[in-house]
């Protein structure tokens, strides 16, 4: 799978659990190690995820937040915090399907990175935090298989070493008889019983 369908694959399957929480549960308390803000609720969790739906077109474009930060302090939630989530993936998404120019480097704040490696960065990201989301808050939710598939190419092999940096948990072993989705989640250490 190209990297940049993995981001897109992982962008929609975030989408479909954040389309699905209640409104209501935007005001839970979140777990604290999902983010830097003191006593986080889901609205923290969909802020944070609507902040990086608006940075991709940039980031597609070669700016970092060292180009200057609108959005950090912007109302990007209003008073339909899932409507302004999703007008902001919808541009996301746009501008992932225009593709980027050969050789773009995404300039985050920790490293600058090739596209590929940017875009696997981008979905890993939003693929465990849709699982996460959907388990904390009951939300009927799998991996697709071809997410499953994708992570396991672009995501895996490099999870020792991003587990160095803070990225991943320690890795569980598998239960017997673990479906696919279960392997990869023991993977990157987020399995839940």
């Amino acid at each position: 799978m190209k990297a940049d369908e993995l981001f897109l694959q992982a962008d929609a399957a975030l989408r479909s659990v954040i389309d699905r929480i209640d409104a209501a549960d935007l005001s839970k308390p979140a777990p604290q190690e999902w983010t830097s803000t003191p006593d986080p609720t889901f609205r923290d969790i969909l802020f944070a995820h609507a902040y990086d739906e608006a940075w991709v077109p940039d980031v597609l474009a070669g700016k970092s937040v060292a180009d200057g930060d609108e959005f950090r302090e912007a109302d990007l939630l209003g008073d339909d915090p899932i409507a302004s989530y999703d007008r902001l993936n919808d541009t996301a998404t746009a501008a992932v399907r225009d593709g980027v120019e050969p050789g773009t480097v995404f300039r985050f704040q920790y490293g600058d990175y090739p596209a590929d490696e940017g875009y696997a960065h981008l979905a890993t990201y939003r693929a465990f935090q849709a699982w996460l989301i959907a388990k904390r808050l009951g939300i009927p939710f799998h991996l697709s298989p071809e997410l499953i598939a994708g992570l396991n190419e672009h995501v895996v092999p490099h999870a020792d070493e991003w587990r160095q940096w803070g990225v991943f948990p320690p890795a569980i072993e598998p239960p017997a008889g673990a479906d696919d989705e279960t392997r990869l989640l023991c993977a990157v250490g987020y399995w839940e019983s």
